[in-house]
């Protein structure tokens, strides 16, 4: 009896939803664009005076309009980490870091060194990701 072959459609199949899933996991982050900010960074808005609130590796922001939320992103803890700048080999490549909101980017104590940015990183956190001689960067950023 003639053994019949049949299509790769099952293995097709299996690929694309891999493939497909890949791309949804990859897809949960949001952009947007980071500045600096450099001491003193007390009061926040967030905890006051309080610098029991600031993490021990310094990877900390202050949050923009965008995600503000009223005080609401307070304490909120984000993965971030540079995708392009104006300037080539600005981003670290391959670094990704975690900060903590300690602030709001509007009242913070020292000034941004870019206005309306999404993120204010601390000065520690931004050289992490990137050139720190870079007045501004484009993020990728996700909540955790």
């Amino acid at each position: 009896m003639p053994r019949l072959v049949q299509p790769p459609t099952l293995q097709i199949s299996l690929s694309f939803l891999i493939l497909v899933s890949q791309l949804y996991n990859n897809s949960l982050a949001d952009v947007g664009t980071a500045a600096q900010y450099r001491p003193p960074y007390l009061p926040t808005s967030c905890a006051g005076s309080n610098p029991a609130q600031f993490p021990s590796s310094n990877l900390f922001g202050a949050a923009g309009d965008g995600i503000w939320d009223n005080g609401a992103s307070c304490g909120r803890q984000y993965l971030v980490r540079c995708i392009s700048a104006s300037r080539p080999g600005t981003c670290i490549p391959d670094q990704t870091i975690q900060i903590k909101i300690v602030d709001y980017a509007l009242t913070s104590q020292s000034r941004p060194t870019v206005d309306a940015t999404t993120i204010v990183l601390s000065s520690t956190a931004f050289a992490t990701i990137a050139n720190s001689s870079a007045p501004s960067i484009n993020i990728e950023f996700q909540q955790v």
